[in-house]
C-alpha cells in the first residue's frame, strides 16, 4: 500500500497570515495618508504634535513586545492573535473618532500596544505548524505580506480618503482587522492535530519536522535564552536592517519629491515590492539550504549575503545624489531595500529554532530591540541630511549620502554578527547567581531600548 499523502493547511495557514501582516501595514500607514485632513479636523494637532503621535504608536509597540510573546506562548496562539488584531482594528476605528490631540495620542498608545503581538503571535503560530525545513519560506510570504500592504496603501489609503473622507477610512481599516480575526478564530487551532482539515501524515510531518532542530530543552529559563549570544546577536542585526528599511517608508518618499518632483516621489514604492519579492526568494533558499542538510548555513548564507547587497546597494547610492533623474536612485536603493529583506526571514526562523515553545517572546525581544533601529532611522535621517560630511562621499550637506554610508557600515557589522550566530548551540544550565545577573542585564537593556525610542521619538523632535 502507498503512504498517505499529506495535506497541505499548513499552507493556508502562512497564507491567512500573509494576509495578518497586509492589514498590520494597512492600519499603520494609513495616518501618514491621512495626515492632511486629520491636521485640518483635529484640535491642536501641529506637526510637531503628529510627530508625537507617530512616536507614541512606537512606544507602546516597543513596550509590549516581549508581554505579548509571553502571551501568545502560555495562551496559544489561536486566542493571543484574536485579542491582538481585536485590540488593535478597534483602536484603528476609534483613531476616526478623535477630535483633541490628547485623545489622539492615547488612542495611538492604545492601537501600538494591541498590535505589539501581531509578529511574535503570529511566529508562535508558524512554529508550531512548520517543520524546521519550511520555516524559511513560511517566513518569507509572511513578513512580504508587510511589503505588500506598505505599497499598497501608497496609492488605495489616499484615494479611499477622498472617497469617503479620513474618518470612515480607519472604520473601514477596523473592520477589515475584525473579520481577519474571526476568520482566524474559526479557523486555527494550536495544534495541528486538532484541526480538521489536517490529516495524520501531516500531523506527523509537522511534529518529526519540529523534533529534528529542538536547540533549547524547556528546562533553560527565558531569561537565559534571550541573553544568549545568539539572541544578543539576532537583536542587533534586525536593528541593523531595521535602519535601512524604514526609510523606505518614512522618508524616501519626501526626499525624492524634494529633490526630483512630485511625479517622481509615486516610484517611492517601488524598493517595497522589491524587497517584497526578496523576501520570498531568501525564504525559498533558506528551505532549500536546510532540505540539503545544511540547518546553520541555511540561516547564515541568506543573512550575509543579504547584509553584502545592502551595504553594496547604499553605497551605489552616493553616487545618485547629482542624476538628473530619481531612477538611478531608485535602482540603488532597490538593490540595498532587496538585500536587509533577504535577513528577514533568516532572523525570524532563527527566533523559532532558538526559541521553541518561547518562540513568541524569544521573537518579541528581538522585535522591541529593531524597532530601536527604526526609529533611530527617522530621526538621524534628516540630520545627516542637513549636518554631516565625509570625505568623498558627502563633501557637502544637503544629500542622504552621509546616511547612506551610516547605513552602510552598519550592515557590514550586522553581516559579521551572522558569522558567530548559530541555532544549533547547545546552552548549558546557569547557577542562580549568574540568571540573576543575566535578569539585572536584560532589565538595563530594556529601559536602555524604551529611553532611546523616547528620547528619538519625543526630545529630538
Amino acid at each position: 500500500m502507498t503512504e498517505p499523502v499529506a495535506t497541505r493547511q499548513r499552507f493556508l495557514l502562512v497564507l491567512l497570515l500573509f494576509l495578518h501582516t497586509v492589514n498590520t501595514y494597512m492600519d499603520r500607514v494609513c495616518i501618514s495618508a491621512a495626515k492632511g485632513p486629520m491636521q485640518s479636523d483635529i484640535s491642536g494637532l501641529s506637526d510637531q504634535m503628529m510627530g508625537y503621535v507617530f512616536g507614541i504608536f512606537a512606544i507602546g509597540y516597543a513596550l509590549f513586545q516581549i508581554p505579548a510573546g509571553m502571551f501568545s506562548d502560555r495562551a496559544g496562539p489561536r486566542l493571543a492573535l484574536t485579542i491582538v488584531v481585536v485590540i488593535w482594528s478597534v483602536f484603528t476605528a476609534l483613531t476616526g473618532a478623535v477630535f483633541t490631540a490628547i485623545s489622539l495620542l492615547v488612542v495611538r498608545f492604545l492601537f501600538g500596544m494591541g498590535e505589539a503581538g501581531a509578529y511574535p503571535g503570529a511566529t508562535r503560530a508558524l512554529y508550531k505548524w512548520l517543520p524546521a525545513k519550511e520555516r524559511g519560506i513560511g517566513q518569507g510570504i509572511f513578513h512580504s505580506g508587510a511589503r505588500v500592504g506598505a505599497a499598497l496603501s501608497l496609492v488605495v489609503m489616499p484615494a479611499l480618503i477622498s472617497w469617503i473622507g479620513w474618518r470612515w477610512t480607519f472604520v473601514a481599516n477596523g473592520l477589515v482587522g475584525l473579520v481577519w480575526g474571526g476568520v482566524w478564530w474559526f479557523w486555527y487551532r494550536d495544534s495541528p492535530s486538532e484541526h480538521s482539515g489536517t490529516n495524520d501524515a501531516e500531523v506527523e510531518l509537522i511534529a518529526t519536522g519540529i523534533a529534528e532542530q529542538q536547540s533549547t530543552p524547556l528546562s533553560i529559563p527565558y531569561i537565559q535564552i534571550v541573553t544568549s549570544a545568539n539572541v544578543l546577536l539576532a537583536m542587533f542585526q534586525y536593528a541593523a536592517s531595521n535602519i535601512t528599511f524604514f526609510i523606505s517608508i518614512t522618508w524616501l518618499r519626501p526626499y525624492i519629491e524634494e529633490r526630483w518632483g512630485s511625479q517622481a516621489a509615486n516610484l517611492s514604492a517601488l524598493p517595497l515590492l522589491i524587497g517584497a519579492v526578496a523576501l520570498w526568494l531568501s525564504g525559498t533558499l533558506v528551505t532549500l539550504l536546510h532540505k540539503q542538510g545544511m540547518p546553520v548555513l541555511s540561516r547564515r548564507i541568506p543573512a550575509m549575503v543579504g547584509f553584502a547587497l545592502g551595504a553594496i546597494g547604499l553605497l551605489m547610492c552616493t553616487q545618485t545624489a547629482d542624476s538628473e533623474t530619481v531612477w538611478p536612485l531608485i535602482i540603488c536603493f532597490s538593490i540595498a531595500l532587496f538585500g536587509v529583506e533577504m535577513t528577514l526571514s533568516p532572523s525570524w526562523a532563527l527566533c523559532m529554532d532558538i526559541g521553541g515553545d518561547r518562540s513568541g517572546a524569544v521573537s518579541g525581544a528581538m522585535n522591541m530591540v529593531g524597532n530601536m533601529g527604526a526609529a533611530l532611522s527617522a530621526v538621524v535621517f534628516p540630520y545627516f541630511v542637513a549636518n554631516v560630511t565625509l570625505p568623498y562621499f558627502a563633501v557637502e550637506t544637503g544629500t542622504a549620502n552621509s546616511f547612506f554610508v551610516f547605513a552602510a557600515t552598519i550592515n557590514a557589522l550586522a553581516l559579521v554578527a551572522w558569522l558567530f550566530m548559530n541555532p544549533l548551540r547547545q546552552l548549558r544550565e546557569l547557577s542562580a547567581g549568574q540568571l540573576r545577573v543575566r535578569l539585572a542585564s536584560f532589565a538595563v537593556m530594556i529601559v536602555v531600548v524604551i529611553a532611546a525610542l523616547v528620547y528619538t521619538n519625543f526630545l529630538m523632535r
